[in-house]
């Protein structure tokens, strides 16, 4: 039977390592290549749909290579699909496997709509290293008694590695996958390649209903079509939108992950051969440690390749056999450090997210540490708003309540916790979409048990919406892990708002850079512009209550409160049976906890 496809784009944006758009090409005459803007799906904001808008684009471009383009329709999936099916007469529908609770359930229903019109529906995995169903079938939390417990899940290490020890993960486990051989585009084939387009990839015509096949309008940034309804994508520069991939560096380039994907994915196969000199990029591969770089450098110290996971543009599994022939034959990092190690995190979370009940929230959650935390607007606003530079309550003394929205939006803008690390960092978050993950750290531990005592739930919302990497599994984890209520249990670990950017910056750059008026406070007072003398503060003109607010807490006071107020909450989990600790874990438990500040 020769099928009317249609592959649905949700997360895998690209054409490499695709099986599901490989499934709807095999035995068809027409394939439509879809992707549906869906209006009520998730918080994303302005970075973020810059950043898809940009993938979309380059999507729509490689099949444009192959003799195709990207229908782009606006809608709710289980009201646009249906009215597609019978327009194109689908008797196939393909797309990836998608982990979160809400797109199963909206999956479920789309296949179930597909059943009554007669569509056959194929689902592929390639957005993880493994099938998560296959390590967690009809999983539950393990254990009773420990406040932050780790699911009952098998934790899926491929062994890779010499180093890695075999027996963390099930007797049966194999490597991931790995991906078929297709070109990135049309002119890139190598040895056991398919060399031409999908059979039956279907060019978008001026013939197909307009009121359905629109340009994407993400929030404003996008036209509809052009006239004749040939271009379901606007063209580049239409939207006025910034490239996504251009941030952080100056002149709009970020160039160690264009290095990373223009270079190290389009090495030749070298799995037999040792070579006899490394590259620079093969050198960074082989060295990279994620606990040794640097939340304040101002050009990027690791790969920035994470919003290309998030979306798909770039293939973990793909990813992962590049870096494996990188490291083939060098000596090089290990994990969980290593480049392997974070996939192998980002593995863990989506395993933990595809099994755990309620993973982004603490109620209902079975691994989440119940703790009472403030309900103060006051203190999650001046850590999430940013104001124009400048712009501070008058009062002289501390505390301060939080200034009034901006009437300038196009001036510099600055954080208003009063701790300019934590305020560079929420102000970079804002502007580009993107911080370190130490940086996430410092901000994360700052608003929960570090100093505001605020919900995490609270901050993970934050993050949805600001982050171009905004993964739900991923991000719902991290948070779990960094408010100390689930996976860590070392919650007297306290990052210093003052003394950990101090680390790596003690000059201050990145503040500089990201809060313009503490440029001119010599380095001694940059991290903590409330000790300066008021003549200091003159010279640099920025008075602190006037121009720059006071901190918001004081650190020390705070952090001591909080340790308190976790001990408790974790007292009061603690009265059940515990499970067995490993020896460092119950090392750490028998000693009276004390804040560790880094």
């Amino acid at each position: 039977m020769q099928h009317s496809s249609i592959h649905w784009f949700r997360k895998g944006l690209r054409l490499h390592d695709n099986p599901a758009l490989l499934a709807a090409a095999t035995d068809c005459r027409r394939l439509h290549p879809l992707f549906i803007l869906d209006p009520s799906s998730g918080r994303a904001g302005a970075n973020a749909r810059r950043f898809l808008l940009d993938a979309l684009r380059d999507l729509d471009g490689s099949l444009r290579e192959m003799g195709s383009r990207l229908f782009v329709v606006r809608g709710c999936p289980e009201e646009v699909l249906p009215c597609l099916f019978h327009a194109w007469g689908t008797t196939r529908l393909t797309f990836e496997v998608n982990t979160e609770p809400l797109a199963r359930r909206r999956d479920a229903a789309v296949a179930e709509l597909a059943a009554r019109h007669g569509v056959d529906v194929i689902r592929e995995v390639s957005h993880t290293l493994y099938d998560t169903e296959r390590w967690v079938p009809g999983a539950v939390p393990r254990g009773t008694g420990d406040p932050a417990p780790v699911p009952s899940v098998s934790l899926p290490l491929p062994p890779q590695s010499p180093r890695l020890e075999r027996r963390q993960s099930p007797p049966d486990l194999q490597p991931p996958a790995e991906p078929p051989g297709i070109p990135r585009t049309a002119g890139e084939a190598g040895p056991g390649t398919h060399t031409g387009a999908p059979p039956g990839l279907l060019h978008p015509v001026s013939g197909q209903p307009r009121h359905r096949l629109r340009g994407p309008h993400l929030g404003g940034a996008g036209p509809g079509p052009r006239r004749g309804g040939s271009s379901p994508l606007p063209r580049r520069g239409d939207s006025g939108a910034r490239p996504a991939r251009h941030l952080h560096e100056e002149d709009g380039q970020c160039l160690v992950p264009i290095t990373l994907i223009s270079g190290l994915l389009r090495l030749p196969p070298s799995r037999n051969i040792i070579p006899v000199c490394v590259s620079p990029i093969q050198a960074w591969v082989c060295g990279f440690k994620k606990p040794e770089t640097e939340p304040t450098s101002l050009s990027p110290s690791t790969t920035v390749l994470s919003p290309y996971l998030k979306f798909g543009c770039l293939s973990v599994r793909t990813f992962w056999w590049r870096l494996d022939e990188v490291y083939q034959g060098r000596e090089h990092s290990q994990p969980p450090v290593s480049l392997h190690g974070q996939l192998l995190w980002r593995e863990f979370f989506y395993t933990a997210g595809a099994s755990i009940p309620n993973f982004n929230r603490m109620i209902g959650n079975p691994v989440c540490l119940q703790v009472d935390w403030d309900d103060n607007p006051q203190h999650l606003r001046a850590w999430r708003e940013v104001l124009p530079s400048g712009i501070s309550p008058k009062s002289p003394d501390p505390p301060q309540k939080c200034p009034p929205a901006p009437s300038n939006p196009n001036a510099p803008h600055q954080g208003q916790t009063g701790y300019p690390f934590i305020d560079a960092i929420m102000t970079q978050l804002r502007a580009e979409g993107w911080i370190h993950h130490l940086a996430r750290h410092a901000v994360a531990c700052f608003l929960t048990r570090g100093d505001l005592w605020v919900s995490w739930e609270e901050g993970l919302k934050v993050f949805e919406e600001l982050l171009l990497d905004a993964d739900w599994s991923l991000n719902a984890g991290n948070w779990l892990w960094l408010s100390g209520s689930a996976f860590f249990h070392r919650y007297f670990h306290v990052y210093s708002p003052v003394a950990f950017g101090k680390k790596t910056d003690r000059d201050g750059a990145y503040i500089r850079k990201y809060l313009p008026v503490l440029k001119d406070f010599p380095a001694e007072y940059i991290y903590e512009p409330w000790k300066a003398p008021r003549a200091v503060q003159e010279r640099a003109g920025c008075l602190v209550g006037t121009h720059y607010p006071w901190p918001i807490v004081e650190h020390r006071a705070a952090s001591e409160r909080n340790l308190g107020r976790m001990k408790a909450a974790r007292a009061r989990k603690g009265t059940k049976r515990e499970p067995p600790a490993s020896p460092s874990v119950a090392k750490s438990r028998s000693k009276k906890p004390k804040i560790e500040q880094c």
